[in-house]
């Protein structure tokens, strides 16, 4: 046992950290519909666009600067997303409001595209975390040794937030009924902003991870991460934080153990990484079979 894990540790750890910037995307897809009821199909076009943009800053600013900067620009364009294309619709039906989110994120998009030319452009190597470094005879980079800690700090310090603040006790009340809310008084508006607005910024922090990794940004970047964070939070129980931590770390971990199919388990071939997307999206259609919920998930009671 401890001579498989050794000769397979660079797929673990790099599960691991795969999961960890997956769990940060799902948390911003679950809170804004533990609250909502929407999916933010553009949500993933908002990591992507954090990615761009610490592209463009990294290379007139030092990072001391522009690593800031993209967190606040992040979170700036998720409430400005929240306020022109969702806050209008409050009232419309459910499906008016998810084809304005289909069309933000296709907008994000093309607006990616015409700025970049439709070329990758590469993503600055970030001292530190870029380094190498060797565990057990595996190299692997600093940031996938830090991203599972951030994860879990990051998680821990928005589950104070939600639990002992005024505005998280707001939060908490607007999800569990939105109308009775209103009528108590809570700002309905200023609670969805600031979801949006931390749901942006944890996914900031995770294009700062996941890119420093992957070292190119193209306008469809954010395309599956997004879709995979998104079933992260439907395993975990969409609308559950701790479910949506937990599926993106599952998700990230089974996909890199079939990346590295051949060595682990011994089976010849070279084309298993290919099936590490499809992996994630029929793990999704078991899970809506076998547990619509998720591991997390409340069922929905209709009073009458």
């Amino acid at each position: 046992m401890i001579g498989f894990l050794h000769d397979n540790l660079s797929y673990f750890l790099s599960g691991i950290s795969v999961g960890g910037q997956y769990a940060l995307i799902a948390i911003g897809y679950t809170m804004v519909y533990g609250i909502l009821r929407l999916i933010n199909f553009a949500h993933g076009d908002v990591f992507m666009a954090a990615g761009l943009v610490m592209v463009y800053l990294s290379s007139s600013l030092p990072f001391t600067i522009s690593i800031p900067l993209v967190i606040i620009i992040t979170v700036a364009l998720g409430f400005l997303i929240e306020r022109i294309a969702y806050k209008p619709l409050r009232s419309a039906p459910r499906m008016s409001v998810m084809i304005s989110a289909i069309g933000v994120s296709y907008l994000l998009q093309n607006a990616a595209l015409y700025f970049t030319g439709g070329l990758a452009k590469v993503y600055p190597s970030i001292p530190f975390l870029s380094d190498s470094i060797v565990i057990w005879d595996a190299t692997t980079r600093m940031v996938t040794i830090i991203t599972p800690f951030l994860t879990i700090i990051l998680v821990v310090l928005l589950t104070l937030l939600i639990k002992h603040t005024k505005i998280g006790m707001a939060m908490r009340a607007v999800s569990r009924d939105f109308e009775t809310s209103q009528l108590m008084g809570i700002k309905i508006n200023n609670v969805i902003s600031i979801t949006f607005m931390i749901g942006s910024l944890l996914a900031a922090v995770a294009s700062l991870l996941y890119f420093t990794n992957y070292a190119s940004v193209t306008p469809t970047s954010g395309s599956m991460p997004g879709l995979k964070a998104f079933v992260a939070a439907v395993f975990g129980g969409i609308g559950s934080i701790p479910g949506a931590v937990i599926g993106g770390f599952i998700i990230g971990i089974c996909e890199n153990i079939i990346k590295g199919g051949a060595s682990i388990f011994g089976i010849p071939g070279t084309g298993w990484t290919t099936f590490s997307d499809a992996f994630t999206f029929a793990f999704l259609i078991v899970i809506l079979v076998v547990k619509p919920t998720g591991l997390f998930g409340e069922k929905s009671v209709d009073k009458v």
